[in-house]
């Protein structure tokens, strides 16, 4: 076993877009438990923009028998499951769920995005799907509305990670404050340099607050979107004790999320990284924000 290989042993993706799913994917949850095994990995979560995964892993149950690396589910509070939802929430965590995304294809974040990327926009309308309706994190007041509170609560309750999904830096911010102020410490900002725009000030704030920054291996795989630079340098910025590594990976025209893994921590290793670093953002860190013991 190589280097690379032997740093995956216990590897959790947090950040798997395998499927079913209405866009064209890869990999079953199945296909995509398989492979990680063959790396040792322990776990992974299978994410959808559209639809709660936990009834996706349920169903494959007899496919995953035999396989040694779970496979976990969760929701993401889009307009597709009635966004900012308690009783979506509370029944995908009574069924095993271990993350609750906030907005993510909703976000007001995503939205403008979308608009001014004509491509972005028909990615995420896959099937001629309705554009989602945006949902709102704040009232007319400008307070966070009561479902936020009452979902930190149920994640809180449940163990489960919370994740700021696509949100902007406001709401962002507002999010994990208010989730700290609860005492919930299962929590990850993702890709703050795409999409949600989260300056490097902001996420150093929000890492001071206990969330952990997640950064997406199929931006940074041979240079998709980042050059592996900008990946250091996020490190660099909160420590590798505050970052995790998730493939975001799994889609039709993308590497497989293995392939995302072998290759982009090959390149961290070549850039000086040490390998207890590199454990903390692929086992340890992603571990403990979904209550595997470590």
């Amino acid at each position: 076993m190589g280097v690379v290989e032997n740093l995956l042993s216990g590897a959790v993706d947090l950040h798997c877009h395998s499927g079913p799913s209405p866009m064209p994917r890869r990999v079953t949850h199945v296909e995509a438990a398989r492979q990680a095994a063959g790396l040792g990995f322990r776990a992974v979560v299978a994410k959808c923009h559209y639809h709660d995964t936990v009834t996706d892993v349920l169903a494959m149950a007899p496919q995953l028998a035999g396989v040694p690396t779970e496979v976990f589910g969760g929701i993401a509070l889009n307009s597709q499951v009635g966004g900012l939802n308690p009783h979506a929430v509370d029944r995908s965590l009574r069924m095993g769920g271990r993350v609750i995304w906030f907005p993510t294809i909703s976000s007001p974040a995503h939205l403008d995005h979308a608009a001014q990327h004509e491509e972005m926009r028909r990615h995420f309308q896959p099937l001629g799907m309705m554009r989602s309706d945006e949902v709102a994190m704040f009232g007319d007041d400008g307070d966070l509305r009561p479902e936020v509170h009452k979902i930190i609560a149920q994640a809180k309750e449940a163990g489960a990670l919370i994740s700021t999904g696509h949100l902007g830096p406001e709401a962002a911010r507002a999010l994990v404050e208010a989730a700290a102020a609860a005492g919930h410490r299962q929590l990850i900002l993702s890709h703050p340099n795409f999409v949600a725009n989260v300056d490097p000030e902001d996420v150093v704030a929000l890492a001071g607050l206990g969330a952990v920054i997640e950064h997406e291996l199929g931006m940074y795989h041979l240079e998709k979107k980042f050059p592996i630079q900008v990946l250091l340098d996020w490190i660099n910025l909160v420590g590798p004790e505050h970052t995790s590594l998730g493939s975001d990976l799994g889609q039709v025209g993308n590497p497989l999320p293995v392939e995302g893994y072998l290759g982009v921590v090959e390149r961290l290793l070549d850039s000086g990284v040490p390998e207890r670093d590199i454990r903390l953002m692929v086992r340890d860190n992603p571990a403990r924000l979904i209550g595997l013991e470590l």
